[in-house]
């Protein structure tokens, strides 16, 4: 393909999309194919011929797209929605024609500059202090893992990059059952190990850390010769919802002198709603936190917002600048490189530029506000149902039930019946999940372009295939 037929393919492209999402809700949410039902429809090696482009698009509808599932689909209920909106959608097709490496200042000063002015107006707009700087990391998973160095060398007086870990008292971070994986995956990375993970104990109907546990733990550790180095504090987590006493957490935090990162990668997205922030009153005395557009906002995969309130104590510990990554004659400037794991970055302000600029911070807490109101409805709708309970209450618009007729007797088995019938069926898709060890049905309203008859439709579904099992 050359350059000279792209406008040809890319109008059939942005002509496809159109017709895609104006069509999606016709197709089932999850994908209905079958293990290695496209991998043996591929050849077994790569072509050596240039072949056509139209085979190869016919290809991507015949064989792909069957074994897609539509995280694009309204009435995705399962984990969080990746939204891509048009907006954020003709931006990646720019930032894609643009090919940029962003890692320097220099090497794209736009890109720099956008990216600073774009996550400053996303601060403002949480109530966040302007102590606060960001960084769009490539995912939540990688913020953390940022977040998690940094508390480890500023444990280590930042001697661990250069003297490793060998020989160092054992270092202890501290978090619920409820945070994210990605924290055991940053503990793993960072050589902290597994075992000095502690993990807190839950209470209220928040499901937050126990406080009073917490501060028990880091004195017990300090007595027993362990440094504690930090605190990972959830604010919505994946599976109920979750959100920690941050107020309550930092203000440990800050007596014990550690690093606090709140994970928001979900609920983060709703501090845009003044209404909602109280719901992480103490998140401005943290050290970081991360949210992820493309889960409520739609500013598209990937791409997470990473604020810190110390931008020094990151880059003391990420950022190496040999010869050539360095800019010469130019004062006051900023190097995201240096703040993150990798050194490649891509444009991704830009997505969140295009935008926050198409749908202005209303139309996006609109939306925001309108999955709260309608899936709190279902719930209210769903738990008035005999043989229905509700697990977890709502969280922003998360919460749990489960499939509790009278008489039955494993309703685990029930509701993994229950759950996998749905998402065979197709109109809807939904995830499980595990509350104090007993299996629940999550449900999470937040696709960009989900309507109140969308999210009112879970519950004709719901019924009726419960309905159905014996």
């Amino acid at each position: 393909m050359k350059w000279d037929e792209f406008s040809e393919w890319g109008r059939r492209a942005a002509d496809w999309a159109q017709e895609y999402h104006g069509t999606i809700r016709d197709r089932p949410v999850r994908a209905q194919s079958q293990p290695g039902d496209v991998l043996n429809a591929l050849p077994t090696s790569a072509p050596e011929s240039p072949e056509d482009m139209e085979d190869v698009f016919n290809d991507f509808e015949q064989i792909v797209m069957p074994g897609m599932t539509h995280w694009q689909h309204p009435r995705f209920f399962a984990y969080f929605p990746t939204n891509a909106t048009p907006a954020s959608v003709l931006a990646e097709y720019m930032i894609a024609n643009l090919s940029a490496q962003c890692m320097l200042w220099q090497t794209s000063p736009a890109a720099t500059e956008l990216e600073t002015r774009v996550l400053d107006w996303l601060r403002q707009a949480m109530g966040l202090p302007d102590a606060f700087s960001g960084v769009i990391q490539d995912s939540a998973s990688g913020a953390t893992l940022a977040a998690v160095l940094t508390m480890r060398e500023r444990a280590l007086k930042w001697q661990g990059n250069s003297q490793g870990l060998p020989g160092q008292k054992p270092l202890r971070v501290y978090a619920s059952r409820e945070v994210h994986t990605s924290i055991d995956r940053a503990i793993w990375i960072s050589g902290i190990g597994e075992a000095n993970l502690v993990r807190i104990p839950i209470i209220g109907e928040n499901r937050a850390m126990d406080s009073a546990a917490l501060e028990a733990a880091i004195v017990a550790d300090k007595a027993n010769g362990m440094v504690p180095a930090g605190i990972v504090a959830c604010v919505g987590g994946t599976g109920t919802g979750a959100t920690d006493d941050i107020a309550a957490v930092s203000a440990i935090a800050k007596r014990h002198d550690l690093y606090l990162h709140v994970d928001a990668a979900w609920a983060g997205n709703a501090m845009i709603c003044p209404e909602f922030q109280p719901m992480w009153a103490g998140a401005e005395e943290a050290d970081s936190i991360v949210f992820n557009p493309y889960k409520w906002i739609g500013g598209q995969f990937d791409g997470s917002v990473h604020f810190v309130r110390s931008p020094e104590d990151l880059t003391r510990t990420l950022a190496i600048s040999p010869e050539y990554l360095k800019t010469h004659g130019k004062d006051g400037i900023v190097n995201y490189s240096e703040w993150s794991v990798p050194l490649g970055r891509r444009f991704r302000a830009l997505k969140l530029w295009f935008l926050i600029r198409a749908y202005g911070l209303e139309g996006l807490r609109s939306r925001i506000r309108n999955h709260v109101t309608w899936s709190r409805a279902l719930h209210d709708k769903l738990g008035a149902v005999s043989g229905f309970e509700i697990v977890t209450k709502p969280m922003w618009s998360l919460w749990t039930f489960r499939h509790a007729p009278k008489g039955a007797t494993d309703l685990d088995e029930l509701n993994l019946r229950l759950v996998t019938a749905i998402n065979d069926d197709g109109r809807i898709y939904l995830t499980q999940t595990r509350v104090d060890g007993v299996l629940a049905i999550r449900f999470q309203a937040g696709h960009f372009e989900a309507t109140e008859d969308d999210v009112m439709m879970a519950y004709d579904v719901i019924t009726e295939i419960s309905e159905g099992l014996k």
